[in-house]
């Protein structure tokens, strides 16, 4: 049997058929979908699928992209050309007691799958906030999860992957078997030279106890909140995830307008440990002047999975930026950072967008891995919206205000990216640089799509940088 005559355990998608355009865009989270258009996609149903899949795109001569949640806002999976393998069913979970490793494919959804299954068996693992979100980019592009201020990134807990490479081979990657392959998978992100169709991940022992504090402001408090959290935010406890968030609330009064969150997310032993670590949010200066302050009360992570999905409801339209933000610990520095990130949580132009602030402090040395870029903190802004003619209006919006933050910009995280617009730094120098021979050395002939970019040539780059070379 030739490739281009192989039988499938799934499905061959071409343009040509009734289901194309489902095929093609169907599992994209986002609502505003793409139009490029691949040669085919191909329904994996077996690692076997995914085997057949890259030898016939290499006899075809074609490019491999791939889909795991489709989370991505982007659509990286979706390319010009080449071949889509959708992993879609690759879903599968196994946990093992006696190593407390938990093996599960790349499209199980981290929040509404994968912690609940481990939940109930006593262990926990830090994925993605929004519960729909897919394992497989998630972790390849390093893993913002749950704690990763005091947990670390989702991506170290991988202890190997099972891989389909660019000749179709199946191996497994870990510290000792094919390490330049677990290297890479943990930050590569889309241009990861091979197929992951199995991700084993070390998990924790469940916390005891959850306990939540949220200090709800008015918009025009911002300034004066921001700059004593970035002068406070190193010295609560590691245990506790700090999230600021500008999104409309509902008030006991039943009316609903934007204000600006501050949120602390305890993971203790005990309820008396959790509540304990949210003690330095009761010194915000203005704290008096809260709308209304939630102050460490008991918690469950099912709630926070059903506030994630009303926060990002599923196939409206997104556009979104993201940014690793830097300055001097001083009243000089932190003024600047609160500054240049003021208008991404004090203007958004749609009614359901939002903006997070994420404390990543005390910042800690990261293992070596490709991942590898990280500041005190994060900031992201998404406008969210249902008319495709308010595209123009909102893409200049996310342009501004990330523009305005340029001063105090480090690069930018892969997860909340899109590089066809903007391109910034992601990855150190010489990680970045490791990463390309991995991928001369895996995939010569260029079988996988390497990251979706504007300036391919320029990738890893920030732009402002290249403007004044």
């Amino acid at each position: 049997m030739t490739p281009d005559t192989l039988a499938f355990d799934g499905r061959l998608v071409l343009p040509t058929d009734p289901e194309w355009d489902d095929a093609r865009v169907g599992r994209v989270f986002n609502g505003r979908r793409p139009d490029r258009q691949p040669d085919a996609v191909l329904i994996a149903a077996s690692v076997a699928d995914v085997q057949r899949g890259v030898r016939l795109a290499a006899a075809r001569g074609w490019t491999v992209a791939v889909r795991s949640g489709g989370h991505a806002w982007a659509a990286w999976s979706v390319r010009d050309g080449g071949l889509l393998i959708d992993l879609g069913a690759f879903d599968e979970i196994s946990y093992d007691e006696q190593t407390h490793i938990v093996s599960a494919g790349p499209a199980t959804k981290g929040g509404e799958v994968l912690s609940p299954y481990l939940e109930e068996r006593g262990r926990f693992f830090g994925g993605g906030h929004c519960p729909t979100v897919g394992i497989g980019g998630f972790l390849l592009q390093g893993g913002q999860g749950w704690n990763q201020r005091g947990w670390g990134w989702a991506a170290e807990a991988i202890v190997a992957l099972d891989v389909v490479t660019a000749d179709g081979a199946l191996v497994r990657a870990d510290g000792e078997h094919n390490s330049d392959l677990y290297w890479a998978a943990r930050g590569a992100g889309p241009t990861f030279p091979g197929i992951v169709v199995r991700f084993h991940l070390q998990t924790r022992p469940l916390f005891g106890a959850l306990a939540h504090t949220v200090h709800g402001y008015e918009l025009d408090d911002f300034t004066e909140v921001m700059t004593w959290l970035y002068e406070t935010h190193h010295r609560i406890p590691d245990n506790v995830e700090i999230v600021c968030v500008s999104t409309p609330v509902e008030l006991p009064d039943g009316s609903e307008r934007r204000l600006f969150l501050v949120t602390g997310t305890a993971f203790g032993d005990d309820m008396a440990q959790a509540r304990a670590s949210l003690a330095e949010f009761r010194t915000s200066p203005v704290l008096g002047r809260a709308v209304f302050v939630k102050d460490a009360a008991p918690s469950a992570m099912a709630e926070h999975r059903q506030e994630q999905v009303k926060q990002n409801p599923e196939h409206w339209q997104y556009i979104c930026d993201n940014a690793w933000i830097d300055g001097e610990n001083t009243p000089e520095g932190i003024a600047a950072m609160v500054e240049g990130i003021r208008p991404l949580f004090t203007t958004n132009p749609t009614e359901r967008g939002f903006a997070i602030w994420m404390s990543n402090a005390p910042r800690r040395p990261l293992p070596d891995m490709a991942f590898s870029l990280q500041t005190d903190a994060y900031v992201a802004a998404y406008t969210v919206y249902e008319d495709p003619t308010e595209f123009a209006r909102n893409r200049a919006w996310v342009d501004d205000v990330f523009a305005h933050a340029e001063p105090v910009t480090a690069g930018q995280y892969l997860g909340d990216s899109d590089m066809t617009n903007r391109q910034l730094t992601f990855m150190a120098p010489a990680n970045w640089t490791k990463l390309q021979q991995i991928i001369a050395a895996r995939d010569p002939e260029g079988r996988f799509h390497r990251y979706l970019a504007g300036d391919p040539a320029t990738v890893n780059v920030n732009h402002w940088e290249l403007a004044r070379a």
